[in-house]
């Protein structure tokens, strides 16, 4: 255990985590922690700040996003939590546990058991089928063939791969391909996948589907999930909450609908600026609570206005749903239409 005070609903905790490539990332680390910008250490030193100061807080059962232009250090913040890239300063917590003081053997334990990660390019296996690539990591865990077959077969199901369990990786189209390394994450019953740009690689519509079932497979999972992209429509759409990256620094951090409705910089505004403000609004920030009639249309509380807004074609009002299905309140096509004028330039 770590002496730094965590909250017990935190999966991962990361606190002051710097990553300098070079072959003196000390005499660089001095530069930055005097004030000097990644492209001045650079200019001066030849050293390439990865991660600059990252602190972050990631609550277990969450899908956490981290998100930035290419360069901007997200793929070099995922690859800290399980330990293929050691930090220039930092520390690194999961569940409580300091990652950086494992033992070789703990941290090969850790890898197999606690954390599971999702490549964009997938990560297969071509010589093997998918069935036997889904239970990969189960038989480097050590598990029996019988049981980490029967495993696999079950994750393969749900994500509906039923039937290509005995085909070859390349017979299979980009999508279902990521599907096997779904599955494969999956199947190792981690309490943390990491998934880095996990989806960038597919076809636009092959990947919104593959972003609904990973909405759909967490809901039943409770998994812990830090994801990585590029694209800010896809942090809006799956994160609980979003970090924006920019030159290795956290530019801002917060539910999606706090970083679109107020973005903290003139960096995040240029991201939000042509985002769809309803995927961003929850219905749960602008309904009316309280008693009302019974609707015979009904939503989450945690929906979106963009899930609302078809409503309306027939509704001028839908109830509002919490999760074990009482109805709490309401939600207007007026409400709704206030909000994303209220936050759209130039309208309202």
């Amino acid at each position: 255990m770590s002496d730094i005070n965590v909250k017990p609903d935190l999966a991962i905790a990361m606190r002051g985590v710097t990553k300098i490539f070079g072959p003196d990332p000390e005499g660089a680390l001095a530069l930055l922690r005097a004030g000097k910008s990644k492209a001045e250490v650079q200019a001066e030193t030849n050293h390439v700040v990865g991660l600059d100061n990252v602190s972050l807080d990631i609550a277990a059962g969450q899908i956490f996003v981290v998100m930035g232009l290419s360069g901007s250090g997200k793929s070099t913040l995922i690859r800290h939590v399980n330990r293929l890239i050691e930090p220039t300063a930092g520390e690194i917590l999961v569940h409580g546990d300091d990652v950086l003081k494992m033992s070789r053997d703990q941290l090969r334990a850790y890898r197999r058991s606690k954390v599971a990660m999702v490549f964009q390019k997938f990560g297969l296996l071509p010589h093997r089928s998918v069935i036997d690539n889904v239970a990969y990591g189960l038989e480097v865990r050590g598990v029996g063939r019988k049981e980490r077959l029967e495993t696999a077969a079950k994750w393969i199901e749900t994500v509906g791969l039923a039937g290509y369990e005995g085909s070859r990786t390349r017979q299979l189209s980009g999508g279902q391909q990521q599907r096997v390394g779904l599955a494969r994450a999956l199947s190792m019953d981690s309490d943390i996948i990491l998934m880095d740009e996990a989806f960038s690689a597919l076809d636009p519509l092959i990947r919104s589907g593959m972003q609904d079932q990973l909405i759909t497979l967490q809901k039943s999972l409770n998994k812990t999930i830090l994801f990585i992209t590029h694209d800010f429509d896809e942090a809006l759409k799956i994160g609980d909450r979003i970090a924006v990256l920019k030159d290795g620094a956290v530019q801002q951090e917060g539910k999606p609908e706090d970083i679109v409705l107020r973005p903290a910089n003139d960096h995040i505004e240029e991201f939000v600026r042509e985002v769809n403000k309803a995927r961003a609004i929850h219905v749960r920030s602008i309904m009316q609570r309280g008693a009302t009639e019974p609707c015979e249309q009904s939503v989450s509380m945690d929906a979106r206005c963009e899930d609302v807004l078809p409503l309306f074609a027939e509704h001028l009002w839908v109830g509002v749903v919490d999760g074990d299905g009482n109805q709490i309140g309401r939600v207007t096509a007026k409400q709704v239409i206030k909000a994303l004028a209220r936050h759209t330039p130039g309208v309202g």
